[in-house]
């Protein structure tokens, strides 16, 4: 989203959950605010999608870059990544794993 009082754009790389905490999805938006209403929308909708088909709609990690060059190196990186070491990541900004969406609303 751009920032005419900054100047430039902020793009988000970010990893939302299911409320078991089980699945995992990896995604990048300009609107992190808006994407985490349209996650929670195709669930509602019950759309054949990987985040509502696992019902996958808490946030628990997130980035900002100004580049969104950079957003999508990052995502596509962290997507190849095992498990163990993308909950290691997650866990230097949420130890437990807290639901961060009321960050968004």
């Amino acid at each position: 989203m751009f920032n005419p009082q900054l100047g430039f754009h902020t793009y988000y790389v970010y990893i939302i959950t299911n409320s078991y905490r089980t699945t995992f999805y990896i995604g990048v938006t300009n609107n992190l605010k808006a994407r985490l209403v349209q996650h929670k929308e195709n669930i509602a909708a019950n759309t054949k999608t990987f985040a509502s088909t696992y019902r996958i709609e808490y946030l628990v990690f997130y980035e900002k870059y100004v580049w969104i060059q950079e957003a999508i190196a990052r995502e596509k990186e962290l997507k190849k990544w095992r498990r163990d070491k993308k909950l290691a990541l997650i866990r230097t900004i949420n130890p437990n794993l807290e639901f961060l969406n009321h960050l968004f609303e």
